[in-house]
């Protein structure tokens, strides 16, 4: 479990996403397609076709970045 920080965004990406994406893809489509700066300290959230797997892309302190990966299951 993480907890953002108390000025940190958190941003949905409403399209699906290619889960095998690494973080240098995540980067990109945070930069190109969402118009956000990567860097700022918000949370970008990405979620596959499915709706199974999300990624959370975030940077911390001194430019520490982290993807949580994770699967979704159904209850």
């Amino acid at each position: 479990m993480f907890a953002p920080g108390n000025r940190a965004h958190i941003w949905l990406c409403t399209q699906p996403t290619d889960m095998r994406k690494s973080f240098d893809g995540l980067f990109a489509l945070v930069k190109n397609q969402l118009g956000h700066n990567p860097l700022n300290g918000h949370y970008f959230v990405f979620v596959n076709r499915r709706r199974t797997q999300m990624k959370v892309l975030y940077f911390g302190n001194r430019s520490f970045h982290r993807v949580i990966d994770s699967r979704i299951i159904q209850i």
